[in-house]
C-alpha cells in the first residue's frame, strides 16, 4: 500500500488550462460548467499521456483561485465529476485521477450519499402528493426535513432534474426554484433500500456520545471547542465531527456561525425542552444575539456587495466601511476576512492594493431578520 502512494504523483496547478470558462454567457450553474472543464481536461490529459490514474488533483483551494470562483463552487463540481466516475477522493490522499473505464466500481462510495438523498426525495414527493407544475420546498427546507446536508440535497435534486422529474429555474436562493415535472416512481428494489437505511450510523452514536460530552464539561452560552478540537478528543475524522455539529444545530442545541464566530451550546443536549415554534414565538432567541456584533456587519457588507458591485470591483476601504456603518475598522476586518475564507473576496497589497470581489456571496436577507428583538412576522 505504502508502495502505491509514493508512486502517486501530485499535478501542479500550472497543468490545468490556462483559458478559463466564461461564467456569464449562460444561466447555466458554474459547478456545471466547471464540471465539463474539469471533464475535457482529464479527457484531453489522459489521451496525450499528460497524466494518469490516481494521480492527484491540485487543492480545490488553488483551483478556485485560478478561476475565480469560491472553493464551495470547485467542491460541488468536483462531486459532479467523481459522480461521472471521472475522479474518486480518499481521505488523507487528496482527490485523484479514477479509472473512468469503470466508474461505478470506483464511486460507490462518493455516490452513496446522493443515491439515498434521491431516494428519500421521491418517497417525499410521492408522500406529499406535491402536484406537476407546481413548486417544491428548496433544498434548505427538504434538507432540514428529510436531515441530510442542504448540498446532498443538491446534488440530489440537480440528479432529479437531469432526469425528468424536476425543473430548475436556476435562480439561486429562491423558494420557488424547484417545479415537478414529473411524479416520480419507486421499484420494489428502491422501497427495500429505502427501509434498510440505517439511522444507527456512526454520525447517530457520535452525535450521542458529543451530547453527553457537552452536557458534562460546557455551560449553556459557552462556545465549546473547534471540530478540529473535538475529532483530535473524539478520535474521528473532521468530516465526522462537522456532520454531528450540522446535526446538533439542527436539533437547536449548538449554534454555528461562520468564521471565527465558531459554535456556542445552546440548551442542555440531555434535557429534552419545549419549544414553541419560531413563527409562533414574538421574541428572537436570546442565544442568537450572541453573534449579533460581527455577522450583523457581515451581512451588512454581504448585501452591499450584491447590490452595488460585481465580480472583480474593489471595496471602498475598510476605514470607509467603519465610517459607514459606525464601527471599528477591526469589525470590519473580522468580517472581511471571513467572507475572504470563503472565497467571496481577496485582499491585494501596495499602491493598487485593496478588497477586490471574486464571486458575489448568497444573499443574507432572510438570515438578518434572526437579530431582530421582535420576530418579523409579528411586526
Amino acid at each position: 500500500m505504502a508502495e502505491n502512494i509514493t508512486k502517486q504523483r501530485k499535478i501542479n496547478i500550472n497543468e490545468l488550462p490556462n483559458e478559463i470558462p466564461d461564467f456569464s454567457s449562460t444561466y447555466e450553474p458554474k459547478e456545471s460548467i466547471i464540471k465539463k472543464w474539469i471533464i475535457n481536461w482529464i479527457l484531453s490529459s489522459i489521451s496525450k499521456n499528460l497524466i494518469k490514474e490516481n494521480d492527484i488533483l491540485p487543492h480545490k483551494a488553488e483551483i478556485s483561485k485560478h478561476l475565480g470562483v469560491s472553493i464551495g463552487t470547485v467542491q460541488n463540481a468536483i462531486r459532479y465529476v467523481e459522480d461521472e466516475g471521472y475522479l474518486k477522493s480518499k481521505q488523507k490522499c487528496g482527490t485523484m485521477i479514477s479509472n473512468f473505464s469503470n466508474p461505478v466500481k470506483d464511486n460507490v462510495k462518493s455516490t452513496s450519499k446522493r443515491e439515498k438523498a434521491i431516494l428519500a426525495i421521491k418517497k417525499a414527493i410521492i408522500q406529499k402528493e406535491y402536484k406537476i407544475g407546481k413548486p417544491i420546498p428548496s433544498t434548505r427546507k427538504m434538507s432540514e426535513f428529510l436531515g441530510i446536508s442542504q448540498n446532498t440535497t443538491r446534488l440530489a435534486y440537480e440528479h432529479l432534474c437531469s432526469v425528468g422529474i424536476l425543473e430548475s429555474l436556476q435562480m439561486r436562493g429562491n423558494d420557488s426554484n424547484w417545479y415537478l415535472k414529473q411524479v416520480p416512481t419507486i421499484s420494489s428494489k428502491e422501497l427495500k433500500l429505502i427501509e434498510s437505511m440505517a439511522t444507527d450510523t456512526l454520525v447517530y452514536k457520535l452525535t450521542n456520545d458529543l451530547k453527553v460530552y457537552l452536557a458534562n464539561e460546557f455551560n449553556i452560552g459557552d462556545k465549546i471547542p473547534s471540530q478540529e478540537e473535538l475529532a483530535l478528543k473524539l478520535k474521528v475524522s473532521i468530516k465526522t465531527i462537522h456532520d454531528c455539529i450540522k446535526q446538533l444545530n439542527r436539533e437547536g442545541i449548538v449554534i454555528s456561525r461562520r468564521g471565527q464566530y465558531g459554535s456556542i451550546l445552546a440548551k442542555n443536549p440531555l434535557v429534552a425542552t419545549f419549544e414553541p415554534l419560531k413563527e409562533n414565538s414574538i421574541f428572537a432567541k436570546a442565544e442568537d444575539a450572541a453573534f449579533y456584533s460581527y455577522q450583523k456587519i457581515e451581512n451588512q457588507i454581504v448585501n452591499l456587495i450584491n447590490n452595488s458591485y460585481k465580480a472583480g470591483d474593489k471595496l471602498p476601504s475598510m476605514i470607509d466601511l467603519a465610517n459607514k456603518y459606525d464601527v471599528s475598522t477591526n469589525t470590519i476586518r473580522k468580517a472581511l476576512l471571513t467572507l475572504e475564507q470563503e472565497g467571496y473576496v481577496t485582499f491585494g497589497r501596495g499602491r493598487f492594493g485593496g478588497t477586490f470581489i471574486i464571486e458575489k456571496p448568497e444573499s443574507t436577507e432572510k438570515q438578518s431578520y434572526q437579530w431582530l428583538s421582535i420576530n418579523p412576522d409579528f411586526i
